[in-house]
């Protein structure tokens, strides 16, 4: 069998086992989580997580057998300009996520088809590619301060839509993205010094800024116990709930205290699967975003190319902030803020985008074999 007139064994041959199986991994406890709970989730998020799951490793397949480099060079100004004019048209007019769960204006309902999406989630993509791009542009003048400021402006642009939006937990992801994309490229340690300098001489000044109610779910947040039947109440459920579990879960159907939380299936979707599949299943949730994160991590740091590199440092970044983030507002020890587990927590538009940056790292772990093999022929 042939697809795009190369046998269909050197295709496959392009996909990164080691990125693949914790994929699947992930992705299949996603499913037997949901499918346990479909009586309290309903089985338009089951139906919605296969589906987007089967596209993904679609897409993955695809992509990994694209030059990733050709599209950048050539489309890399229409990726910036066409995230702009997104996150713009969804900070106009997207919705506020009524029924969903969250108060963001950061979603949009596509006309035709009635289904809702998060534009900040599939602009990741072209924000690891275009921000990538610009650093391998001016790699060489990275650490002065014009070229350094050009790069502020890239990522502020982006970063502000989205926090316009009042999507806290996102932009967050992103700025740990910019800040471990930077330090792969060779930033001057003193530039990151000098930041942490100021974001602590102006941290006092800031917090008078905020109103009293404001401080307290900032103080709730780090100390939930201060407010059990307010701000601290989830979080301290979710603790409850993973603890529920035991070591090997209370089984597949089984367990209802997950019911009582908010967004079981998204933000705290990590309390649903440890109350089903125990200490064991949080476990292999944990071990192989670990896998996924140090992989991605690896092909980047063997790869030749600049934006190669870091996509998958970009990539990786998102990975492992995006669960820290989760995971530790899991377990009541930092303010909640509204962010999904990779390949986890249901959602169709960060399934499905996290599967696409993926596929983009195997598309550069699959051009870095065909170097290493064609200069072994040489």
């Amino acid at each position: 069998m042939r697809v795009f007139g190369i046998p269909f064994k050197e295709r496959i041959k392009r996909i990164d086992p080691i990125l693949f199986s914790a994929s699947f991994v992930l992705s299949l406890i996603s499913i037997l989580t949901i499918l346990g709970s479909v009586e309290n989730f309903g089985k338009s998020k089951l139906v919605m997580q296969v589906a987007m799951t089967v596209v993904g490793m679609v897409m993955v397949f695809l992509i990994a057998n694209m030059d990733y480099k050709f599209f950048i060079d050539r489309f890399y100004i229409i990726m910036f300009l066409g995230s702009v004019l997104l996150l713009a048209v969804t900070l106009l007019f997207g919705i506020s996520g009524i029924n969903m769960e969250t108060e963001n204006r950061s979603w949009i309902t596509i006309p035709v088809v009635n289904v809702a999406i998060q534009p900040s989630e599939f602009v990741k993509i072209t924000f690891l590619c275009t921000f990538s791009k610009h650093i391998d542009m001016v790699k060489d003048k990275i650490n002065k301060p014009l070229v350094l400021l050009g790069l502020m402006a890239h990522a502020g642009i982006i970063v502000g839509l989205i926090l316009l939006s009042g999507d806290l937990g996102v932009a967050l992801v992103y700025i740990g993205i910019i800040l471990i994309m930077l330090f792969c490229a060779g930033l001057s340690g003193w530039y990151f010094l000098g930041a942490f300098g100021a974001v602590a001489l102006a941290f006092p000044f800031l917090w008078q800024l905020l109103k009293p109610y404001q401080r307290n779910r900032i103080i709730f947040g780090f100390q939930p116990e201060l407010d059990p039947n307010g701000v601290g109440g989830q979080p301290l459920m979710s603790r409850e709930v993973i603890a529920r579990g035991g070591f090997f879960g209370k089984g597949l159907f089984e367990g209802g205290m997950y019911e009582d939380l908010t967004a079981s299936h998204t933000d705290f979707i990590f309390a649903t699967v440890c109350e089903k599949f125990g200490f064991l299943g949080g476990a292999i949730v944990v071990v192989a975003l670990v896998v996924l994160a140090v992989r991605l991590f690896f092909l980047g740091y063997r790869c030749r190319e600049t934006v190669g590199k870091l996509i998958c440092s970009g990539c990786a970044a998102m990975i492992v902030v995006q669960s820290i983030e989760n995971l530790w507002m899991c377990l009541a020890l930092v303010p909640v803020v509204g962010i999904t587990l990779p390949f986890v927590s249901a959602g169709g538009s960060s399934l499905l985008a996290t599967y696409i940056l993926v596929g983009i790292a195997h598309s550069v772990s699959a051009q870095e074999k065909k170097y290493y093999f064609s200069a072994s022929l040489e």
